[in-house]
């Protein structure tokens, strides 16, 4: 949420920056309410002067013996006249809130507009050309060795919800295991939160109102199944004045996902590209606001740090002002090549929400008796369904077993080869 005093001073900067994000929000009206509520409330504080004088006035005239009737009586007329402005404030003030909480985040000046940029690439092609043609895709993989089952999946839920069977399962818990074990080396606090948020959590990390017909929702407990652990983990400082001090604070959290929509139908939506129910492993930090940008960068190596150790080519990709989310200011997408496939694919995307999400969750830090709203980042290091895709495509022997890489050998009790 940005602060109201920064769009009465920037109002044609926020008519561009919904605009660039394909957003809506009647600035108009808030114009017009806020004007109402200046007006309101100098008259609410005028009044409050005035029976603060009356009061006085009332106070002598009892010392002095005199009659006070009158000035009580307009003393009296004056409260009720108040308590009806004050009403007429809260009203304005929810209509000024409800146009706020539509109004996304800013995109960083010195991000493109409409374009993304590709800002780095990172290994080799792995595949020799004339032997993709000879290999399978990484549907064929994992249905020829038994490791996934949509089948079953949707008889337990629906579509787009995958069953891992045998070494499917196996090498999924070995990536989610080594991705938690290496951000905990890179200085993060692990953290497994509850997979239901309230209202109020899915609100302060911007989901609500904009995305809850994406969510699954529990109507009996006003809980939402979480779409991602990005908001239990800025959530637990919900409310909070942090220490100085202890900034960066940074947390890793595995979670189970769930979102709604899976897509239009078609090549994105076949096999994990895009399912209802996913695994991700999530990086989100609290900085002061001069270090986010430079605690951003970091946070986008940490999350590489995973391809690489995994040895998968991948690039990472400068997200344009038309192209990234309603809370992110600054976002990096990074994406993982699958050879037989010959696609990318977007394993990761990591942002700096300045201080958007800090407005609305109400966490600030304090330095030097000055409370201040921190910087909140959030990255994710990283979602497994297609670095699941990438990884296996990759190493697959021409025999149409899967050879796992060197550093996951230890999380799956040192399997090397993944066959029948």
């Amino acid at each position: 949420m940005l602060d109201i005093k920064f769009i009465r001073k920037n109002i044609e900067l926020i008519k561009i920056g919904i605009k660039e994000k394909g957003e809506s929000a009647d600035i108009d009206k808030f114009l017009e309410l806020d004007e109402k509520r200046r007006k309101l409330t100098k008259e609410t504080n005028d009044i409050k002067q005035e029976r603060k004088k009356l009061s006085k006035e009332v106070a002598q005239l009892k010392r002095d013996g005199k009659d006070a009737s009158q000035l009580i009586s307009n003393s009296k007329s004056l409260s009720e006249k108040e308590n009806t402005l004050d009403n007429e404030l809260q009203d304005i003030d929810s209509g000024i809130h409800e146009i706020i909480k539509w109004i996304p985040n800013l995109a960083h000046p010195d991000i493109p507009r409409e374009q993304q940029t590709v800002i780095r690439e990172w290994g080799e092609e792995v595949i020799e050309s004339q032997k993709v043609a000879s290999l399978m895709t990484a549907e064929k993989l994992y249905d020829s060795l038994g490791m996934l089952d949509f089948i079953r999946g949707s008889k337990i839920a629906g579509t787009s919800f995958p069953c891992y069977i045998g070494f499917g399962a196996r090498l999924e818990r070995a990536l989610i295991n080594f991705m938690l074990n290496l951000h905990i080396k890179q200085g993060y606090t692990e953290i497994l939160p509850p997979l239901l948020v309230n209202r109020k959590s899915m609100f302060g990390t911007a989901q609500l109102p904009k995305l809850e017909d994406d969510m699954y929702f529990i109507p009996e407990d006003e809980l939402f199944l979480n779409p991602t652990a990005e908001v239990p983990l800025v959530n637990l400082h919900q409310n909070e004045i942090l220490k100085v001090e202890d900034l960066p604070i940074k947390y890793v959290g595995y979670t189970t996902s769930f979102r709604r929509e899976a897509g239009s139908y078609g090549k994105e939506t076949r096999g994990l590209r895009r399912v209802h129910q996913f695994n991700k492993v999530e990086l989100v930090k609290f900085t002061k606001p001069e270090n986010s940008y430079d605690e951003l960068e970091s946070l986008l190596w940490d999350a590489e740090e995973v391809l690489k150790l995994l040895g998968l080519k991948y690039r990472v990709i400068l997200l344009p002002a038309n192209d990234i989310s309603f809370a992110s200011s600054k976002t990096y997408d990074i994406e993982v090549w699958a050879p037989v496939s010959k696609e990318w694919l977007e394993v990761s995307s990591c942002s700096n929400c300045e201080s958007f999400q800090a407005r609305r969750a109400g966490i600030r830090f304090k330095e030097k008796g000055k409370t201040s709203f921190v910087h909140i980042l959030n990255g994710s290091g990283v979602a497994t369904p297609r670095v699941f895709i990438a990884l296996i495509e990759q190493y697959q022997n021409e025999d149409g077993t899967i050879k796992v890489p060197k550093i996951l050998i230890p999380y799956m009790d040192g399997v090397e080869v993944i066959k029948k």
